[in-house]
């Protein structure tokens, strides 16, 4: 099939465009505003994008009600800080329900039972019991256009300028083994995975002469 987005003309019960990169991991993003109140919302246009220095990204569209910035966009344009929370199978109820709270006088990390850790360097909380969290300080915001003020999306660049690793995820020879913590990332519709041992797999990098053989040598 092809169907051109601008005309939506897909045919489809729903449109199929996340559902075709997957899978895609989950910001679960903490942020909070100049009066101190914390926010914590998880979004799947979510990656890290480099590695020295490392920066991040997450993109996030309008709020649901009065499709105005989201809480977490607000807090991060007045801070310039946020904490990414890795999301896991263990914690995968409480990252969903996060998700669904959208009214902003509510407390997400009370509202589901999730206890928030100071961060080192920036005021936004961590997660407890999130195996892995980012430090970051704003770097850019970028407005995606959309089709209606909803789907304006804000993409979020940070730089990490601090890094969490629970001790127990790193390896005796010093790897952090990740399917001992269990991400979970999102699918398409309401469709999720994660990683564990069963479904890893490793590849060598190779040259193209190994993969194929050496060519002949040349007659002297």
């Amino acid at each position: 099939m092809f169907f051109e987005p601008a005309k939506n003309d897909h045919g489809l019960p729903y449109n199929p465009i996340k559902a075709c990169v997957v899978p895609r991991p989950i910001g679960w993003i903490t942020t909070v505003n100049k009066a101190g109140d914390i926010n914590v919302a998880p979004f799947s246009f979510f990656n890290v994008l480099s590695y020295n220095p490392p920066f991040c990204m997450f993109s996030a569209g309008g709020h649901a009600e009065d499709h105005e910035d989201k809480d977490t966009v607000a807090n991060i344009k007045e801070t310039g800080e946020f904490v990414y929370n890795m999301a896991t199978w263990d914690q995968r109820e409480q990252m969903n329900q996060t998700g669904l709270i959208i009214d902003r006088e509510q407390d997400e990390l009370a509202q589901t039972g999730l206890e928030g850790i100071p961060s080192n360097m920036v005021a936004p909380p961590r997660i407890k019991g999130s195996p892995v969290q980012f430090e970051c300080t704003l770097h850019e915001i970028v407005v995606l256009p959309g089709d209606s003020k909803m789907f304006v999306h804000h993409a979020v660049f940070g730089q990490v300028v601090g890094v969490h690793i629970a001790d127990e995820a790193i390896s005796e020879d010093g790897i952090f083994e990740v399917a001992r913590v269990r991400p979970i990332a999102r699918l398409g519709y309401k469709d999720y995975s994660w990683v564990d041992e069963t479904n890893m797999f490793q590849m060598e990098k190779r040259t193209p002469e190994e993969l194929i053989g050496k060519p002949p040598q040349a007659a002297e």
